[in-house]
Formats: C-alpha cells, structure tokens, sequence
C-alpha cells in the first residue's frame, strides 16, 4: 500500500517537522519513503509545505500529483490542495484557521480545531501534532505507537519536559478523527 501525503500551511507552523515525522516514522516501520520540503523566501510566516511518501514497495518518483491524504494547516493549503485529493483520500483540516470546508463528498473531511486543542495543552505551536494525530488516526497509514515513539526519540533530547504534551497533542488529533464519520 502507498499513502502520498501533502501537509502545508504557513512558516512556523511546523509543517516540515510534521513530515519528518511522518517519514521517521515510516522508516521506524520498514516502508519506503520520500519527503520532500518547499518553502517560500519568507520562511516564517511565508508558504511551507512537504511531500511524503510511505510505501510498502519502492517509490517510483517523489512527486505527488493527486495525494491520497492532505493537512491544511490554514485557508490558502486548503484551496491549494483539497481538490487534489483523490477520491476515497483524506483531508484533515485546521478548523480553528479555517472557517470554510472543501465541500468533496467523495473523500473524507476530518476538521479538527487543531490549533484549539494545542493551546488547551498549553502548547499552541503543537497544532501540527495534533493534525497528524487525525491523518494517522483516519488513514492508517502508520501504527501510533509507531509515530509516538518517534515523536518521543526527536523531541526528548532537546526538551524532554515536552514528552507528555506531545503524546496529548497526538491522541487528542487522533480521537477527533475516531469520532468523525464520513
């Protein structure tokens, strides 16, 4: 199975972290995989989106065309990318920044107040983990406990007191989008 993923939003958001772990992630589980970052000259507060692949076969090309998984992390990602999605695919949207949805009957729309729950936790530049909590959650695409273990391993040598929270983060994207029915 391949799982093509776009997350995007703006600089700071911790768009390309939200690959990374996605990728380690994938890695940590024996799967192929391709991440690529893009980011506008602005950085922080510019355009930021990447690319992942996780396959359970080699990766013919690192390009995405249609994803079959999207986080849109604010108003411009979801325009950008929710009608690239392909039909049966998943679009996992910050409804705290967004206020419209895509409108697609075809796939599922997991809107989770993402920035909302990080700033619960106390944490509000943890968005980013909650949003991958829902897409792991809705797509399957990797085990949790995988993603939590390498959310532990990049996160704990630096700041080891942001262990629980991240966990939080993550669980609380991931029971948003257990609740969601399409």
């Amino acid at each position: 199975m391949e799982h093509q993923i776009i997350i995007s939003g703006f600089g700071g958001q911790g768009v390309l972290f939200a690959g990374q772990l996605l990728a380690y992630a994938g890695l940590a589980e024996g799967k192929h995989v391709t991440w690529i970052p893009s980011y506008g000259p602005e950085m922080r507060g510019g355009t930021a989106n990447c690319t992942v692949i996780l396959s359970d076969e080699e990766i013919g090309s690192p390009q995405i065309r249609y994803p079959s998984a999207v986080i849109a992390l604010n108003p411009p990602s979801l325009v950008k990318y929710a009608k690239l999605v392909k039909p049966g695919g998943c679009l996992v949207l910050d409804a705290s920044l967004i206020d419209s949805r895509a409108g697609r009957e075809d796939v599922r729309e997991i809107a989770v107040r993402a920035k909302e729950i990080a700033e619960g936790l106390g944490y509000p530049q943890m968005a980013n983990v909650v949003a991958i909590g829902a897409l792991v959650a809705a797509t399957g695409a990797l085990r949790m406990e995988t993603v939590e273990d390498v959310l532990i391993a990049k996160t704990a040598r630096k700041r080891p007191e942001m262990r629980e929270p991240n966990l939080a983060a993550l669980r609380a994207g991931a029971a948003v989008a257990t609740a969601t029915v399409h």
